[in-house]
């Protein structure tokens, strides 16, 4: 009995002590708290370069107190070249339609050489595309020894318009210069690569042939050149289209490598870097996709308007910011004998965007020297018929 008590004492005691021992709580947990709102940059707005010269923004500008008479005789006869097609194109700078130049061209017939000067600064609006920060480069008619059919040391061709070579709508909605395929899909015409192994031979589209891929790679690049034939005649060789590619300027990519110093990609600079690096200067000449047709010219060097050019004369310009057949005067330029007037009379595969321009030499050992180092800034101003520019001021 006594041992029943003890034991249930015992067990009273382990009851109240399991009832005292102390009881653990966890912490209680902050509740959770919401994410920083996320904070979104601001959308980047790319605006996209004006299409012409009106989106460019036109600027009425004076002429200079001075104005030279040789340059502007030599602007008046390319001009008065230049009329009949002002008169009748459309004008994709929006700068001018042609009707407005009909009175101007009829005076331009009558001016004599030595009032030149003041017939462009009296008759014409004088106006600012922009900033009228310029840049010129120049161009010539270079020379390669040539063939009329192939032979030894007369291995490149020079090929003609394919008729493949067409306008339409690829399958991407791009459209352009192109070809249709064995499937009947337009696509991209052949590369430089593609026609130099061999794309066009043996279609009967030679029209000559050269003895140096080089120099015909320049006289592509020039839009036209001269091939001195074996029994030292001249076959005088001119743009007649392109394969729809890609222009890519090989100076600049040398200059971007760092394999010519810095206003070192000249002409003659490059011609001497691709004959000592033949096998990188066959690849660099490649990476320019550009492609250009030729045809024979039987008269004088013809720009993109099918009229004759000017030495020292004629720019080619871009249309769609200076009206082709139009003065255009340069001034300020870090070349001086780039100053004065000019006539866009041509185009070029990287003459784009406006104040761009690029200067005609002509041919020669002199028009070579000149052409082959030209890059001039400076300003420019594009000459209208007198009380049309106001048209143009208005925003498009």
């Amino acid at each position: 009995m006594r041992s029943f008590a003890r034991a249930l004492a015992l067990a009273s005691f382990i009851l109240v002590a399991a009832c005292a021992k102390t009881v653990q709580v966890p912490p209680q947990q902050p509740p959770p708290q919401p994410a920083p709102p996320v904070v979104l940059p601001p959308p980047v707005v790319v605006t996209p370069p004006p299409a012409n010269a009106r989106e460019a923004g036109v600027v009425a500008a004076a002429p200079p107190a001075t104005i030279d008479e040789t340059s502007a005789a030599r602007a008046l006869s390319a001009f008065r070249i230049s009329c009949p097609s002002l008169q009748r194109r459309q004008d994709k700078s929006l700068l001018s339609y042609g009707p407005d130049w009909t009175g101007v061209c009829a005076e331009a017939a009558k001016v004599s050489p030595g009032s030149a000067a003041a017939f462009f600064r009296d008759r014409f609006d004088w106006v600012r595309i922009g900033e009228g920060k310029a840049f010129a480069t120049g161009y010539y008619i270079p020379e390669a020894l040539g063939s009329r059919a192939p032979g030894t040391g007369y291995a490149v061709p020079v090929y003609r318009t394919p008729p493949d070579l067409i306008r339409c709508t690829r399958p991407d909605g791009t459209a352009g210069r192109a070809r249709i395929d064995e499937t009947g899909s337009c696509v991209p015409y052949y590369t430089r690569a593609e026609i130099e192994d061999g794309a066009l031979a043996g279609k009967g589209l030679e029209i000559g042939w050269a003895a140096d891929p080089v120099e015909l790679f320049f006289i592509e690049i020039q839009g036209s050149g001269e091939l001195r034939l074996p029994d030292g005649s001249v076959m005088r060789i001119g743009y007649d289209n392109q394969n729809g590619r890609e222009y890519v300027g090989i100076g600049r990519l040398l200059r971007d490598r760092g394999i010519l110093p810095p206003g070192g990609a000249n002409m003659q600079s490059i011609k001497d870097w691709i004959r000592a690096n033949p096998e990188q200067g066959r690849a660099l000449m490649r990476e320019n996709l550009s492609y250009i047709f030729f045809k024979e010219l039987l008269g004088p060097p013809l720009g993109s308007l099918g009229l004759p050019i000017t030495p020292h004369g004629t720019v080619a310009a871009d249309p769609n910011f200076t009206p082709l057949g139009a003065p255009v005067f340069l001034s300020a330029m870090d070349r001086p004998e780039t100053n004065g007037f000019w006539v866009a009379q041509d185009v070029g595969g990287a003459i784009k965007g406006p104040n761009r321009f690029d200067t005609y030499w002509g041919g020669g050992p002199q028009a070579t020297a000149t052409a082959g180092g030209m890059s001039a800034s400076g300003q420019a101003l594009i000459l209208l018929p007198k009380g049309t520019a106001a048209r143009a001021f208005a925003q498009p």
